[in-house]
């Protein structure tokens, strides 16, 4: 096995640790965390990136993040701008990272508009992640994620990750997918933890999908090297990292049977835990980021159109589609009840979106910690849900790359591609020129 670190104090960022599959001879690969020997006195990284001879800032990273079907905007939707703006009952979970996010509301999405094919939920999802026409099967070009990936992704390991969470399979490709590397051109989400951690730690092993081995037994020899190389903080940080992969390979054994497989396209109801994959999925991103594996990744909570039960928050009699209508659709509910359910499955969306936020903050990175080095853009199909809106949309931009400005609300005008493009240069420094629907970038949302 090739030595792939010093025994110096400077440990390169990019530092892996590697094994061989005892059972399928396979490689594995293990990320680490940001250890304080990957960093100098200035807070850069060793083996990072220079420019014009001075070391760069830790990687930036930017995360898309979506739930579909829109907000009720009377629950979403703070009353007051500024700094001083009252929480939500739907915003309400991110209150103890007030100061890391910017809500941004009265965003247009004019490609959603245009005449063509498919009904709003096919125009609005094709316009809002790429800025163009629903073709009839797909997006009409390369969403933002994608867009953004071929500017800052090469050096990684992967370009960018899609995750899922809902394996509900309702619907066509432009409600089960939200990255597209260009015209019709999808790139699904993988929905499933197992794949997904096999994916991130090595080439498929039936010991690992049974979970009767652990992955750490693979670079076992590799850890103990590093391990002696490293000060006591970073050893300390070791051993929680290692911890926390054999936690998730424990969480993943726990799954039941049926969760390993996504269901047929006819299956009536949707009633798996998603909250538990989501954390799961929430966590393995947080690795992949964490590890350098990847900079740019897209995560679908639910589905475009979706029609996911949620019984683990007692609602099942209806769909999630059924309950975005105020004409009582879902059974036995009236319309204002239905908002009311509505209500609590948005501020569901948002509890997974704070459990990711909070990850990326517990996590140091040199100076500060992982989410001062990171953005996430969280978008809806469309505005206020029952109307079908795609003008006035509400997003939280959540983070601290490129200088967001946090801890407000801004009512704004502009498209989301404004938005995006802003995000793409101040954030990611991606140098993009242009996205489509974009005029400018949005100006009052970085420093």
């Amino acid at each position: 096995m090739a030595s792939i670190f010093t025994k110096d104090r400077s440990v390169s960022r990019r530092l892996f640790l590697r094994g061989v599959s005892a059972a399928a001879g396979a490689p594995v690969t293990l990320g680490l965390p940001p250890l304080a020997a990957m960093f100098n006195s200035s807070g850069t990284a060793y083996a990072a990136p220079t420019r014009g001879g001075v070391k760069s800032a830790p990687a930036s990273r930017f995360v898309l993040w979506f739930n579909g079907n829109g907000v009720v905007e009377r629950y979403w939707i703070p009353t007051e701008t500024g700094t001083n703006f009252v929480m939500t009952p739907c915003l309400a979970p991110l209150a103890p990272f007030r100061e890391d996010i910017h809500v941004i509301t009265g965003l247009d999405n004019p490609a959603a508009r245009l005449p063509g094919p498919g009904n709003d939920h096919h125009r609005s999802m094709a316009a809002l992640m790429t800025g163009t026409q629903f073709t009839g099967r797909g997006a009409g070009g390369a969403s933002i994620d994608q867009t953004i990936a071929a500017r800052v992704g090469g050096e990684s390991r992967f370009r960018s990750l899609q995750i899922g969470v809902s394996q509900e399979s309702f619907g066509e490709s432009i409600q089960r997918n939200m990255s597209w590397a260009g015209y019709d051109r999808a790139l699904p989400p993988e929905m499933l933890p197992h794949k997904l951690f096999d994916r991130l730690f090595g080439a498929r092993d039936q010991g690992w999908v049974n979970r009767k081995r652990s992955v750490l037994d693979a670079v076992r020899e590799d850890a103990a090297q590093l391990r002696q190389s490293l000060g006591r903080e970073d050893r300390t940080r070791l051993e929680e990292h290692l911890a926390s992969v054999r936690d998730v390979e424990r969480s993943i054994a726990s799954l039941p049977p049926e969760y390993r497989k996504v269901e047929a396209p006819d299956f009536d109801g949707d009633m798996k835990d998603w909250p538990r994959i989501a954390k799961l999925q929430s966590d393995l991103l947080v690795h992949a980021l964490a590890s350098g594996q990847t900079r740019v990744a897209s995560y679908m909570l639910t589905k475009c159109q979706g029609l996911t039960r949620f019984p683990w928050l007692g609602y099942t009699a209806a769909r999630h589609h059924d309950y975005t209508h105020r004409d009582g659709k879902a059974p036995g509910a009236d319309g204002p009840d239905g908002q009311r359910i509505m209500r609590d499955i948005c501020r569901w969306h948002v509890e997974e979106l704070a459990y990711l936020v909070g990850k990326l903050k517990a996590t140091p990175e040199g100076e500060n910690n992982m989410l001062d080095n990171t953005t996430i853009v969280y978008v809806h199909e469309h505005a206020e849900a029952n109307d079908h809106k795609n003008n006035g949309l509400s997003v939280i931009v959540a983070g601290h790359g490129g200088k967001l400005l946090t801890g407000r609300h801004t009512r704004t005008t502009g498209t989301i591609g404004d938005l995006y493009l802003a995000v793409a240069n101040k954030a990611m420094k991606s140098d993009l020129k242009t996205f489509p629907t974009a005029s400018r970038e949005i100006s009052g949302i970085f420093a």
